[in-house]
């Protein structure tokens, strides 16, 4: 059986790096990008640049009517799929570009799944709309948006969506070998395209959640009880991160597309910290 290279990092212990895993070298931090673009489209909102309720047709060649706004984009309940249209099976998202999210755009109400503001639909492509919109609104490319209002103000300048390649840490398949990382650098990087150093994704969560360097958490955060959390799964890595209201805060990624066994290690570590902490009470 081959070890997956793991590390965690968290309030409550020293960080544990093994297998192989670095804490100073790029990973892909998948869906974690999405808190990241909501954090941005607070911080345009709060600038005036537009707000959370604009209709999402105010900013793309979106059909009229279709009563989706920022809002619904960021909190998930637009009624979009969870992906765009005629993916490819093993590079998905390597064709998706800006003219192919157009032509998405140009027939989205052919893709809704129901009215908008109703349940949560957890949408990739919605995520990528919300990064477009953002984009036309401010009429500047999404990664240069991201680091001025929101990377620069963090101290996480190194997050990027395409590090040197000779400083990647890349997942190993079948036999060992490599695996190619899914090519998210064209219109889905909003939604998970971004790659960080584990160190750096860790600074991510304390700084947005724990010291709350840019006020309110972002809404594209998940919830559970007293836990914001978000995860992460790309081919070759998965990634879950979360904060209690109490500050306790644990990052974990791994070195596998797999995303449960990470997140079975992110709550180990949770429940530890609450156990530890009741027994000093």
């Amino acid at each position: 059986m081959s070890h997956v290279p793991v590390c965690v990092l968290s309030s409550s212990r020293a960080p544990q790096v093994s297998h192989g895993h670095d804490l100073d070298r790029f990973v892909q931090i998948g869906s974690l990008t999405k808190p990241l673009t909501g954090t941005l489209l607070v911080r345009l909102a709060a600038a005036g640049t537009l707000q959370l309720d604009d209709p999402l047709e105010r900013f793309l060649p979106v059909p009229a009517g279709t009563g989706i706004t920022l809002r619904h984009l960021a909190e998930h309940t637009a009624a979009l799929p969870r992906v765009p249209p005629r993916l490819r099976r093993l590079d998905p998202y390597a064709d998706f570009d800006a003219g192919a999210l157009d032509s998405v755009a140009q027939r989205l109400d052919s893709f809704t799944t129901g009215a908008p503001g109703g349940k949560e639909e957890y949408s990739n492509l919605g995520y990528a709309l919300l990064g477009a919109a953002l984009a036309s609104a401010a009429r500047t490319p999404y990664e240069e948006l991201l680091h001025e209002h929101v990377l620069a103000p963090l101290d996480l300048t190194t997050i990027t969506s395409n590090p040197p390649p000779d400083s990647r840490l890349i997942g190993r398949g079948f036999l060992g070998r490599t695996l190619k990382p899914w090519t998210m650098n064209g219109a889905i990087l909003p939604a998970g395209g971004l790659w960080a150093t584990p160190r750096d994704t860790a600074h991510l969560v304390t700084r947005l959640l724990v010291e709350r360097r840019l006020g309110d958490p972002a809404p594209s955060w998940q919830t559970t009880g007293r836990l914001r959390w978000h995860d992460g799964a790309t081919r070759g890595a998965s990634v879950f991160a979360g904060a209690m209201a109490d500050g306790t805060w644990v990052m974990v990624h791994r070195l596998s597309g797999q995303p449960l066994p990470t997140e079975e290690t992110a709550a180990r570590v949770l429940k530890d910290a609450v156990t530890e902490r009741s027994a000093k009470a």
